[in-house]
């Protein structure tokens, strides 16, 4: 609100509005485990700084868009929020000598922070605190699988929900406890000491995968990939593989993303249009993240204690990355590997995708048997993929009419508008072959 020249009040446009959510939207996506881990070393909580960095968020929406998206929008969050700690910390009159020399510091930089602000190695070292702390074993593995999608991978409640199938409520829960709970027990802010990494090694390797999957393939909105996000968690995996050399998941988990990150290029035509697998031109996948994905593979084996759960993914994106074509792939083996990783991890996920290679290799009867079969199971009641695969197995063998149905089933389950769209569409192109 703003008061013009005859005295009347006036509100920013709602173009204006719309410009500073949007704006808001991308620099939280992009920074905002950056924005937190800073305020957790200023206010020395998790659950504060979380809170500190909402109410900044809820300031920007109401000075933006009279005053402009600031030129360091990252810098002006944090800075409010920081404004809005000293305050209640004045309020409760716990400033002291040390707040005081803080307070004093932030008023001097004015209205935007320092233009050092984003240090690379300062920010690397306090969003990797900030995911060994919410990994914490204090915590249980569904808090801190929560607590470390919302606080590091910035997502939203329905975001996590939907990507494990739980109610919004649950999720909800779920963190408001890890923060209590971390606050609690006087959870520093620190990388563990080494002899404590293994304890942890589970949680953070999980989360950073989930943040990755969540830029591979963005559970809701309009972006069918998120390069940024699956880059931060990339980095995120390559710094923990370093901290523990002799631990051959964290190596696999680094070798997943590099063969999968090496396709972004190639998943998305020039309009955003999702192109799958067998479609894509693979001149343009990155080889030499192809060649650092399998030098790290090699690197885990070279531990010599087996391939676990990321060590049989990486080797079943290996077969994908290698193979010159679509029809080159070694189906045959991807469906041993799916087989050993279902074995040693079950899941209904896993199983669905080995239906998809038995397809592959074998046809698509035999591996239609097995998705209706998970289906009967109920297991995975709700997940688009589901109808999406048994569509698209259906179209295969003529059952245009089914097919259909299936995949407009699967449209309705996604929230991601890009997948949507290429779902309804393969729908629509069966309706002429539909008998």
């Amino acid at each position: 609100m703003h008061a013009d020249a005859s005295g009347s009040v006036e509100s920013a446009s709602d173009a204006d509005a719309d410009r500073a959510r949007r704006a808001l939207a991308a620099v939280w996506r992009i920074e905002s485990a950056r924005i937190v881990a800073t305020l957790t070393r200023f206010a020395g909580d998790v659950g504060e700084a979380e809170d500190l960095a909402q109410e900044a968020m809820l300031e920007a929406l109401r000075q933006w868009p009279e005053q402009g998206v600031p030129d360091n929008p990252g810098a002006w969050l944090t800075t409010v929020a920081k404004r809005r700690a000293i305050d209640g910390w004045r309020r409760r009159e716990r400033l002291d000598d040390r707040y005081a020399a803080m307070a004093r510091d932030l008023e001097q930089q004015g209205g935007e922070a320092s233009g050092d602000f984003f240090d690379p190695d300062t920010i690397d070292d306090d969003v990797l605190r900030l995911v060994f702390v919410a990994c914490h074993p204090v915590l249980s593995r569904e808090a801190q699988i929560a607590l470390t999608l919302r606080i590091v991978g910035g997502l939203s409640s329905e975001e996590i929900a939907r990507a494990f199938l739980v109610p919004v409520a649950t999720v909800q829960q779920r963190i408001v406890r890890a923060k209590k709970t971390l606050a609690a027990a006087n959870v520093p802010f620190a990388v563990p000491e080494p002899q404590d990494y293994a304890e942890r090694l589970g949680s953070v390797l999980s989360v950073l995968y989930l943040i990755f999957n969540e830029g591979y393939l963005p559970a809701s909105g309009e972006e069918w990939v998120r390069p940024d996000v699956s880059a931060e968690a990339l980095r995120l995996a390559r710094v923990v593989a370093n901290l523990m050399p002799r631990e051959p998941e964290a190596w696999s988990l680094v070798a997943l993303m590099e063969f999968h990150a090496s396709r972004f290029a190639a998943r998305v035509g020039r309009d955003g249009t999702p192109i799958p697998l067998d479609e894509q031109d693979r001149s343009r996948w990155d080889r030499a993240q192809i060649e650092r994905g399998r030098i790290a593979l090699a690197r885990a084996d070279l531990v010599g204690r087996g391939r676990a759960s990321y060590g049989l993914q990486a080797a079943i994106a290996e077969c994908h990355a290698v193979a010159p074509t679509a029809a080159d792939t070694d189906w045959a083996r991807i469906v041993v590997l799916y087989e050993a990783l279902g074995r040693l991890a079950p899941s209904p996920v896993v199983e669905l995708n080995r239906a998809v290679a038995v397809a592959m290799a074998t046809g698509p009867a035999s591996a239609l048997r097995l998705v209706d079969e998970l289906e009967r199971s109920g297991r995975l009641a709700g997940y688009p993929g589901l109808p999406a695969v048994r569509g698209e197995l259906l179209a295969r063998l003529g059952r245009a009419q089914e097919a259909r149905g299936e995949l407009e089933t699967a449209a309705r389950l996604t929230g991601n508008e890009r997948e949507r769209a290429a779902l309804l569409a393969k729908a629509a192109a069966l309706r002429g072959s539909a008998g």
